[in-house]
C-alpha cells in the first residue's frame, strides 16, 4: 500500500514465510551436524517427511530426492525401460521434462497440446503405438483428460508417470493427481505450493518401483532399510542396480514437513484467487482462461490465459510492455527468447517435430503468477493492470 492508500503492484515472487517450526528444526540440525538423511539410525527428517507425505497422498511408497527432475528420471529407471526407449510427453511442458527422458537414455516423443493447455487426444492415441512409457504433465496444474488417457495406455499395457510438479492438492474425479499412474513426481521448487528451493519426491502404490528407486537414489549397503514401508525386493536389488546419488538431505525435510499441513488452506486460497481473476478476465472480451475439466478440482498458484481473437505479434508485445509497466509481468510462452516451455527451444533434442497446434497456443498464452497469499486487492490490481494492457495495446 502507497502513502496515499492506493494498492501498489503486487510481488508475485515471494513465497510464504517459512514456518516457525522449520526454524527451529533447522537450528537443531545445524546444532548436531545431523544433515545426512542415513545418519540417524531411524526417523531422520526426510524419512518422517516421506511418511507424512505418503499419508496425505493416501500412497504405499514415497521418496523424497533432490528435485522434481530426479524424480522424473528415478521412476524412468525404475521402470526398467531399455535404452532408447520412446516416452511420449506433451510439447508443453518445461526443458527439465525431456531432459529427464534423455538423462535416461530414452527418447521424447512429443505430443500436440490444444489451446486449453492440454494433450491433444487424437495424436496422443495416433503416437501411443510406438511408445514405451508416458510421462503426462499436468502443465502449469492444468490435467489433461486422464480418464481418455490411462484408457489407452492400460489397453496398450504402456505404463504411465505423472510429472505433478504444479499440481499438489488437485483431484481427479476426488482423487490425488499423482495417485492415477504408475508413479507419481512433485516439486518443492521456490515456485510451487511447498516451497524447499529445490527438493522432489516420487509416490507409486507399487513395490518394485519402490525399491528399484530407492536404491538408486543412493541408498547403498543396507540403508534401504531406513525408508518407510521396506520389504524383501529392496534386498534384493542391493549392490544389482547404479546408485545416482539425487538423496534429499535433512535440512530441506524440515523446511517441506511443517509446510504440508498448510497445503490444503493454500489449495483453497489459490483457487479462488485464480478463480475471481480469471471471471475478471474473461469478461473483458479480448483475454480468455480456459475452464477445468468437469473431473478437475484445480490447485493453482498461478493463471493461464489466451489473447483472445486476432492479435498480431506486435500487439502481443505492446500488451507484455504495458503490463509490466504497470508492475504486472507477463510470460507470453513463445515470444519470451529462449523460453524454456517452448519445445523448439529444445536444441537438446536431436529431432524436434513441427507441432503447429502447440505452437500456434504458445504464441498466444500467457503465465501470471498468483501465490495464495495475495489479497483481494492486490488480485483487483492485477486484473485491472492486465485489461488495461490488453485494451492498450488492441485500441
Amino acid at each position: 500500500m502507497s502513502p496515499d492508500g492506493q494498492t501498489l503492484a503486487p510481488n508475485v515472487y515471494d513465497a510464504e514465510p517459512i514456518p516457525d517450526a522449520a526454524r527451529a528444526e533447522i537450528d537443531r540440525l545445524l546444532s548436531s551436524g545431523d544433515l545426512f538423511r542415513y545418519t540417524a539410525a531411524a526417523n531422520a527428517p526426510v524419512t518422517l517427511l516421506e511418511e507424512e507425505f505418503a499419508a496425505l497422498m493416501g500412497t504405499r511408497y514415497a521418496l523424497a530426492v533432490s528435485s522434481c527432475s530426479a524424480a522424473l528420471f528415478l521412476s524412468l529407471k525404475a521402470l526398467d525401460l531399455p535404452r532408447g526407449a520412446k516416452v511420449l510427453i506433451p510439447a508443453f511442458t518445461f526443458a527439465a521434462v525431456p531432459s529427464s527422458i534423455v538423462h535416461a537414455d530414452c527418447v521424447p516423443i512429443l505430443v500436440e497440446v490444444g489451446a486449453n493447455y492440454r494433450i491433444d487426444m487424437d495424436d496422443f492415441a495416433a503416437k501411443l503405438p510406438e511408445a514405451d512409457a508416458v510421462m503426462i504433465s499436468h502443465m502449469r496444474g492444468h490435467t489433461s483428460d486422464m480418464d481418455a488417457i490411462m484408457a489407452l495406455a492400460d489397453a496398450a499395457g504402456v505404463p504411465v508417470i505423472e510429472d505433478a510438479a504444479h499440481s499438489l492438492g488437485t483431484l481427479w474425479h476426488g482423487r490425488n493427481i499423482g495417485t492415477i499412474g504408475r508413479v507419481g513426481c512433485f516439486s518443492f521448487q521456490s515456485y510451487k505450493m511447498v516451497n524447499a528451493g529445490e527438493g522432489g519426491i516420487l509416490i507409486t502404490d507399487d513395490p518394485e518401483i519402490a525399491a528399484r528407486a530407492v536404491i538408486m537414489s543412493g541408498a547403498y549397503e543396507e540403508n534401504w532399510k531406513k525408508h518407510p514401508g521396506f520389504q524383501n525386493s529392496y534386498c534384493e536389488w542391493q549392490n544389482k542396480l547404479p546408485l545416482y546419488n539425487l538423496r534429499m538431505q535433512n535440512l530441506s525435510a524440515a523446511v517441506i514437513r511443517p509446510q504440508l499441513p498448510e497445503v490444503a488452506r493454500r489449495v483453497a486460497q489459490g483457487r479462488a484467487n485464480h478463480d475471481h481473476v480469471a471471471d475478471r478476465l474473461n469478461g473483458c472480451g479480448l483475454l480468455a482462461v480456459p475452464p477445468a475439466l468437469s473431473p478437475e478440482l484445480r490447485a493453482p498458484d498461478s493463471i493461464q490465459f489466451n489473447l483472445a481473437g486476432a492479435w498480431t505479434d506486435e500487439q502481443a508485445r505492446a500488451f507484455q510492455y504495458a503490463a509490466k509497466k504497470a508492475g504486472v509481468s507477463v510470460q507470453i510462452f513463445g515470444l519470451s527468447e529462449g523460453n524454456a516451455r517452448a519445445f523448439w527451444n529444445w536444441q537438446f533434442l536431436t529431432d524436434v517435430p513441427d507441432l503447429p497446434q502447440t505452437r500456434d497456443m504458445l504464441m498466444r498464452a500467457c503465465d501470471v503468477r498468483l501465490p495464495a497469499r495475495l489479497t483481494m486487492p492486490e488480485l483487483d490490481y492485477i486484473a485491472d493492470a492486465l485489461i488495461d494492457a490488453a485494451r492498450s495495446a488492441r485500441s
